[in-house]
């Protein structure tokens, strides 16, 4: 067990439980908020509104010129105080999200409330915000105002909310600033990133007074910084992998040569890349997460709500070999040191290192939230003294680095995601490659910000997993 310190940084965002972040969002703090004066405070002219529309429907940033020149001629027009668009995953929160669709359509107004199901992130920032910034070029003040004014409510869960910050990321590519931030209302299973970020860890009770208040405090909140890291997968070519959403083929893909790789590279492969803002993990978590999965799309009637889920997920856990090993497994073939090799640069290091896997430990995690698991901290709050006796610094969302920790079995795992342990120590890192090779294991299991794959091994050549932050942090808004 890793030593830990009861004492807390009053800086640091703390990870609070969903029933007290539940009536905190129900508004019970004494807090009235107007609605109309809400909604003169968030709400476009109608003009903007139709503009931007008009480009996404017709996925042309220009043609919301017509109606700009047709509406608003030479009058003058405010912006709003804080200019504000929402996206909302309808399938999440259960029955909820329907509802929630028309409560905030009816806040706003229809235009600035996006439903994933038909407009994708990457077509807003594309052509929403092209329209904008078109429309600024043209002289028009209010435009331009509103453009760098803008805020982003995303209503769902870890996934779409990472899905959203993945395409705003395009913007700084491009050199288009500044980068909307990011606010949430919590509908998915585990919401790591609201809870990280003080948006709670489900979705309120009494959701249609909290709706007024997440749309105040997501038009009030500070800024905050999040790091975002890129996962660059390389394989030998001709492996079948159905690899998730988050990761897409990519034609080139150069390793770090400040390492040398171990054994020959086939002559052709196949890569993928993708960002994660949580977490990633490989070994019998990730297979646990791929089962439950293909569970779930098979029989969704299962899996119809967030308390559902985790139930479901508990029990799959328990017969996956998760906390019983059948006795006809080889105890050679149980721990990750058989089919892992971990190199790190650690902190101010510009050199790899490799660091041994412990025999023990059957799933490594490089997190880079304090959040985890729907709430849980397996880091914990190391004392002082250990972080100085390991070389460790303390973890913050924002400081370059990933906490890297082993778990052993779903014995040790259950205690540490209840918190009476920390878990497993390895190290702490600016970027990671992991080189995994077959023989006996035909496959390992990753996953990242809960999306996980099955990953088949060759026992000739090996895969690479290289894992280092993205030169732009992403923009989160503090909802507490």
């Amino acid at each position: 067990m890793e030593p830990s310190s009861a004492t807390g940084d009053t800086h640091k965002i703390t990870v609070r439980s969903s029933v007290i972040e539940s009536f905190r969002a129900c508004g019970l703090s004494g807090l009235r908020i107007d609605k109309e004066e809400l909604k003169r405070k968030l709400t476009m002219p109608q003009y903007l509104r139709f503009a931007m529309r008009d480009s996404i429907r017709l996925q042309d940033s220009t043609a919301g010129e017509s109606r700009f020149i047709h509406d608003k001629g030479d009058g003058n027009v405010d912006p709003p105080e804080a200019p504000m668009v929402v996206f909302i995953n309808p399938r999440s929160g259960g029955r909820h999200g329907p509802m929630l669709k028309e409560r905030l359509q009816y806040l706003l107004s229809e235009e600035q409330v996006f439903d994933l199901s038909d407009v994708k992130p990457h077509e807003f920032v594309k052509y929403g915000l092209g329209c904008l910034e078109m429309l600024a070029g043209l002289g028009d003040s209010c435009a331009k105002e509103t453009r760098e004014r803008i805020r982003v409510l995303v209503a769902g869960g870890d996934g779409t909310v990472g899905w959203v910050l993945g395409s705003l990321t395009e913007l700084h590519k491009d050199g288009r600033m500044p980068v909307p931030p990011v606010a949430v209302v919590p509908l998915g299973t585990g919401n790591d990133l609201s809870r990280s970020f003080g948006w709670g860890g489900s979705f309120p009770y009494a959701w249609k007074s909290a709706i007024k208040r997440s749309l105040h405090r997501a038009s009030t909140g500070p800024i905050c910084r999040l790091d975002s890291w890129r996962v660059s997968l390389s394989m030998p070519d001709g492996t079948t992998v159905e690899a998730p959403y988050s990761l897409k083929p990519t034609e080139e893909l150069t390793l770090d040569e400040g390492l040398e790789l171990e054994g020959e590279l086939p002559e052709k492969v196949k890569c993928y890349e993708g960002v994660f803002y949580n977490y990633f993990s490989i070994g019998m978590d990730a297979q646990v997460a791929y089962g439950f999965h293909h569970l779930r799309n098979e029989k969704p009637y299962l899996a119809n709500g967030p308390i559902a889920n985790k139930i479901i997920y508990s029990g799959y856990s328990c017969t996956q070999g998760w906390f019983f090993t059948p006795c006809t497994s080889a105890p050679n073939l149980r721990g990750l040191t058989n089919i892992l090799r971990l190199h790190v640069k650690k902190v101010n290091c510009s050199e790899w290192e490799q660091v041994p896997v412990p025999a023990s430990v059957r799933a490594i995690v490089a997190l880079n939230l304090h959040s985890y698991g729907s709430g849980r901290n397996p880091w914990g709050c190391p004392n002082p003294q250990y972080l100085e006796k390991r070389g460790f610094v303390e973890a913050h969302v924002d400081d370059g680095l990933l906490e890297i920790f082993g778990l052993k079995q779903g014995w040790h795992a259950s205690f540490v995601m209840v918190e009476l342990i920390s878990a497993k120590h390895i190290a702490q890192a600016a970027a990671i490659r992991l080189e995994v090779r077959g023989g006996e294991w035909r496959n390992a299991y990753m996953q990242m910000d809960g999306e996980p794959w099955k990953q088949p091994l060759n026992k000739d050549f090996s895969t690479f997993v290289e894992i280092k932050r993205e030169p732009y942090q992403s923009s989160m808004i503090s909802g507490q």
